[in-house]
């Protein structure tokens, strides 16, 4: 009769009794060595990492500005200078480990195209109002049309009466500068000649 004995996969332990032969025959034992099959182990997995910088944009805004330009009629204005937006760049120090990002850090940061200035020129300028239109009745009398509410005599000077000059034509009163003060009449500059 044979017997079969295993332990824990380690020894095997062959009986055997009485199989053609005597009674009391010898205990035969067998060991064998330990089993080495097993799963083939997977190979250890070794994370890529990879690290590289990229670089992101983003616009700047452009300043707005107004300057008075006295060769435009006042109220008016016209962009002399288009505004431009400039652009910012950002460099990042990107880490990632089997394609996924697992750090970003800022390591630049600068204005790599300035903005341009928006430039707005206000119109100043004011026109003169239009010189009075000469009384047609004081010039056909003798009388120089830039001067009213008086005769001021048309001659190649006039002064005032009383005064120290030396003509040859002389006015006597008052008179409203009108258009031109011709003769200098009006030495104050407020608008009443000989006063």
């Amino acid at each position: 009769m044979r017997r079969y004995a295993a332990t824990l996969g380690v020894a095997l332990v062959f009986m055997l009794a009485g199989c053609g032969s005597t009674a009391g025959a010898p205990v035969v034992a067998i060991r064998s060595s330990p089993s080495t099959e097993s799963a083939t182990p997977s190979p250890l997995h070794t994370p890529v990492r990879v690290v590289e910088q990229i670089v992101q944009t983003e616009p700047v805004a452009f300043e707005r500005v107004s300057v008075d330009d006295p060769s435009r009629p006042r109220g008016s204005s016209a962009v002399t200078t288009p505004g431009v937006a400039g652009v910012r760049s950002k460099t990042f120090e990107v880490t990632r480990v089997d394609g996924v990002e697992t750090s970003r850090t800022l390591v630049k940061d600068e204005v790599t195209t300035a903005p341009v200035t928006e430039v707005t020129a206000v119109g100043t300028y004011v026109a003169p109002p239009p010189e009075p239109e000469p009384d047609v009745a004081q010039a056909g009398s003798g009388c120089d049309p830039n001067y009213a509410d008086g005769c001021v005599p048309i001659a190649s000077d006039v002064d005032c009466a009383g005064g120290s000059g030396n003509g040859p034509a002389y006015f006597s009163g008052t008179a409203r500068v009108v258009g031109r003060d011709v003769y200098g009449l009006d030495r104050d500059g407020d608008g009443i000649a000989c006063e």
